[in-house]
């Protein structure tokens, strides 16, 4: 997958991964390394993709988003949160681990759903490429049939995440009083990846 200096762009190996990412929060001991689950996690088939390769890379990127949690966020993720909750979480970790997905929500989802515009046209994220790669060579040098697998896999994962719904419009998020005070006490400013929770009154 094509990396850039400031990018990490290998979201494009599927979706929330929810059902995966709970089974591999649950085999991670606290303090041991990520790459010893990471090879636990593959030894007892975390998730269920036929290719050895396939399996390799998916749950190295599960893992590369569930290290961005903070073990009480991992704690609260494996044996407190809901379904929403647990999706939350782990919108959360994909923003914290993919730059460009965190910029996209922060500045073309969120911008439309203050705007009232709730429709995100797939261009948008097109659009951000464009704006980005002008001074970024790593993004500059994706192939287009990468930019559109990449596309097709972050409004998919949008989705997965209840940010977006069936029809690609964008929907106001539901967080426990919980979450969001472990978020708004961790930092305030990634409540504003969740359309409609409110950050410092706006």
């Amino acid at each position: 997958m094509t990396q850039s200096h400031g990018y990490k762009m290998s979201f494009s190996t599927g979706g929330l991964f929810l059902n995966e990412s709970l089974e591999i929060a649950r085999l991670h001991v606290e303090g041991e390394a990520w790459e010893d689950t990471i090879l636990r996690a593959r030894q007892e088939g975390a998730t269920s993709l036929p290719k050895a390769i396939s399996n390799r890379r998916t749950v190295r990127e599960i893992s590369n988003r569930l290290m961005t949690l903070s073990s009480d966020e991992r704690q609260f993720l494996v044996d407190y949160a809901d379904r929403a909750d647990q999706q939350a979480l782990l919108w959360l970790a994909t923003c914290r681990a993919y730059r460009f997905i965190r910029e996209f929500m922060l500045e073309f989802v969120r911008e439309r759903y203050l705007s009232y515009q709730l429709d995100l046209p797939r261009e948008s994220f097109d659009q951000l490429l464009e704006t980005k790669a002008e001074w970024d060579d790593g993004l500059a040098a994706i192939k287009d049939s990468t930019r559109q697998r990449l596309r097709q896999v972050a409004f998919r994962i949008m989705r997965e995440a209840g940010i977006l719904s069936d029809a690609n419009r964008i929907q106001t998020a539901i967080l426990s009083t919980r979450l969001k005070t472990m978020i708004a006490d961790r930092n305030p400013a990634e409540l504003a990846l969740f359309p409609g929770i409110p950050v410092n009154g706006v």
